[in-house]
Order: C-alpha cells, then sequence, then structure tokens
C-alpha cells in the first residue's frame, strides 16, 4: 500500500537543500516501505534561493513567505530548516495548524525555546522530528544494539565530543550562527546538542554537570545577506563585528544509571574537520565510533581464548542496521546526505504508522535540560544537576 505525505521545506540554505534531497532519496532507498514524499512547497526570503530550490528538488511550488508553507492545504508536514530565532515561531503556527513537525537542531535559542516549542507539538497532538542524523549512521546503530543485548556488560565510562574546524578562521564570517539574538546559544546549542542526544541514546540520562566555556575568536568579517554559507571566508580589512556566543564548552557529566563521563565540543579548534564522536567502556567491552570515519566501528570484545584481546575494526556492511538499504557489500561507504535519508524515512515512518519515534522534540527537551545545566554551571562554577524544563 503506497502512502503519500505532502512536504513543505521552509530555510533553503544548505541544511534546507540536504533535507528536500533526502525525501526523494528516501524513495529509492526505502522504496518497499510505501511511503512517498510529495515536495509541495518550499520558502526562502531570498527568492532565486526558493526559485533555484524549487528548479532542482521538483517542488511543485515555491514562496518567499513561510507561512504559505504552513497554510498550504496540501502540506502534511512542515520541515524547518530556518536559522534558530525562527524556530519557535514556526513551530506555534505549523502546530497551530496541525501539521507535523521536523525542526533543524537546534530547536531553539535557548532551553527555554525548546521546552515551549516541545509543549506546542504535544498539546497539538502532532508528530515531530529533530534532526540529530549522527544516531542514525549504521555503526552507531549497531553499538547501540550491541550495547542493548549486555555485549558490552554494564556500562561504566562514556566520552563524547564533537570538534569542528568551520570557526577555525578568524575571516569566517561573522554569520547568524556567531550572533546570540539570532542563533541563542553557541557550540553549547549548535554541536553540543549533537554530543547529549547520542550519549543520551546510548548511555540514558545525564544526571548531573559542571561545566566551562570559551570564546577563541571575538571579531568576524561581517556577511552579505544572502550569499554564502556559515563556512565562507572573508578578506583583511572587511567591516567587522563582535561573536556574542560561545566557541567552546567542556564538561564532566554523571549519567542517572552510574556512568561517569565527559562532553566536549568546539568549533575553532585547529586540526579535525567533523570530529563526532564518542567512546563507551563497559565491564566487557568498549566500543568507539567517530564521524570522519562513519562506516568504521573500533569494537573490544574479547573472546576469552586471549587470541582476540584489543580493539577490532569493524567495517559497515548489509548485515548493519540500515546499511543494506544504501550498499549491499561490506566496505561499500555511505556518506552525510544518506544518513539524513534515513531520517526522513524515520520521520515519515512515524507519520504513516501513527506512532512517535524518537528524536521528537521530546528528546530535544532532554538535550535542553542538559544545556540548561551547563548554563548554570557557568554561573556557579559548581556541579549543577539536571532539572525538568517541562511545560505543562
Amino acid at each position: 500500500m503506497t502512502r503519500t505525505i505532502g512536504i513543505g521545506v521552509i530555510g533553503m540554505g544548505w541544511m534546507g537543500q540536504v533535507h528536500s534531497r533526502s525525501y526523494r532519496q528516501m524513495v529509492d532507498r526505502f522504496h518497499d516501505d510505501g511511503i512517498r514524499p510529495r515536495l509541495v512547497i518550499c520558502a526562502d526570503d531570498v527568492e532565486a534561493r526558493a526559485q533555484k530550490a524549487q528548479a532542482m528538488f521538483g517542488f511543485e511550488q515555491y514562496t518567499t513567505d513561510w507561512r504559505e508553507v504552513i497554510t498550504y492545504p496540501e502540506v502534511e508536514v512542515v520541515n524547518i530548516t530556518a536559522p534558530n530565532f525562527m524556530h519557535v515561531e514556526m513551530i506555534k503556527a505549523a502546530t497551530a495548524a496541525k501539521k507535523h513537525v521536523f525542526c533543524e537542531k537546534p530547536v531553539g535559542r535557548s532551553p527555554e525555546e525548546t521546552a515551549q516549542a516541545e509543549a506546542l507539538a504535544r498539546k497539538a497532538g502532532v508528530m515531530s522530528f529533530v534532526g540529530y542524523n549522527y544516531r542514525w549512521a549504521p555503526m552507531v546503530q549497531y553499538a547501540l544494539q550491541l550495547i542493548r543485548e549486555g555485549k558490552l556488560g554494564q556500562l561504566t565510562h562514556y566520552r563524547g565530543r564533537f570538534f569542528a574546524m568551520y570557526g577555525s578562521n578568524p575571516y569566517g564570517m561573522l554569520t547568524w550562527r556567531f550572533d546570540r539574538q539570532l542563533a541563542g546559544l553557541g557550540t553549547l546549542g549548535d554541536i553540543m546538542s549533537h554530543v547529549i542526544d547520542m550519549a543520551s541514546m546510548l548511555v540514558g540520562p545525564v544526571k548531573r554537570v559542571v561545566s566551562n566555556r570559551h570564546t577563541y575568536i571575538p571579531q568576524r568579517p561581517l556577511p552579505v545577506p544572502g550569499r554564502g554559507t556559515h563556512f565562507s571566508l572573508g578578506q583583511p580589512g572587511d567591516p567587522s563585528g563582535e561573536v556574542t556566543n560561545e566557541d567552546y564548552v567542556g564538561a564532566l557529566v554523571r549519567f542517572d544509571n552510574g556512568v561517569q563521563g565527559s562532553f566536549e565540543v568546539c568549533r575553532a579548534i585547529f586540526g579535525p574537520k567533523c570530529e563526532m564522536a564518542f567512546e563507551v567502556n563497559g565491564t566487557r567491552g568498549a566500543a568507539a565510533w567517530n564521524f570522519e570515519r562513519l562506516n568504521e566501528l573500533k569494537l573490544y570484545v574479547p573472546e576469552g581464548s586471549g587470541l582476540h584481546d584489543g580493539y577490532a575494526q569493524i567495517l559497515g556492511g548489509a548485515e548493519h542496521p540500515f546499511h543494506g538499504n544504501f550498499s549491499p557489500g561490506q566496505g561499500l561507504s555511505i556518506g552525510y546526505d544518506d544518513l539524513k535519508a534515513i531520517e526522513a524515512r524515520q520521520f515519515l515512518k512515524c507519520i504513516v504508522e501513527g506512532k512517535q519515534g524518537e528524536p521528537s522534540l521530546s528528546a530535544a527537551l532532554a538535550v535542553a535540560e542538559v544545556q540548561s545545566a551547563m548554563q548554570r554551571s557557568w554561573d556557579s562554577g559548581h556541579w549543577e544537576d539536571v532539572r525538568s524544563l517541562r511545560q505543562d
């Protein structure tokens, strides 16, 4: 049985294009599901970008007014890839119209905004999803499977990090991501959200944190509206402005189940290109994964014979979750856009089955509660408990 779902995408920069492409790709990669996304309308306040997106991805309509996406009668899913400061307003409008919501992270500029978004979706009774795409890597899903099966024993340690160079060049443009008024939090909201979500999925809820922050590059060249991405560079002598949120966040964490760990993120580090990674240790084994080598898992599960006593490198293949939908053999790699196709499929599957899956806006709220505790630790200089931010 085939089910067609009307899609509207708001924000046609790089991430909006990735999402649009993912819906097209999932028809091929998950054809047997019978789910057929229909790209109905896309929106961007830069008309040329909206027109280009329509031509590239085959949207039936385009608009420069995001509200038209929400009011369009044939749109069932509102996919939000606009800047952070617009998210809550868009979610409020979409949920009021009883549309399902897919929102890129970070959902809100602050933990409180994320809590507001979660409450809107919950009270409206609509499905929601958040773009924590790294959790869908086949080798991450395999590590999760091993943990749930007890193959690593009782977990004891977890280290999560996300190091990226996109802000390491001092001539990197002062895009909205570096502006607290537009983006809200810096790396705590942007890339720490991935680290917290991954840890929560693999290990469980975080109980307590102690955290610090730092901004390495306080001034950046001003961007030209509608041109380039947050990877674009300015030139010496260009007009500049102040960076108003953090480049770096580090934290020690204690999980509810007693696991000890650490989280660390930086956008201005020099060396790692996109090192979203974790190491997890248990009483019977250990595993490690790094997005820069996303098709590999380092696995240590001793057999007791002494012949296998150390980490082994496992290559992704069709026997691992989702991998076979893209490549039939071991060592045939998949990439970033493929993770977004898996993500799109998982969300639309929730809608077809009428059952909310994860990561929903509830998962984003759990992330926000940890972020809130980290912020309080910045001010207090002490360990802080993770507290509920749920709005009734």
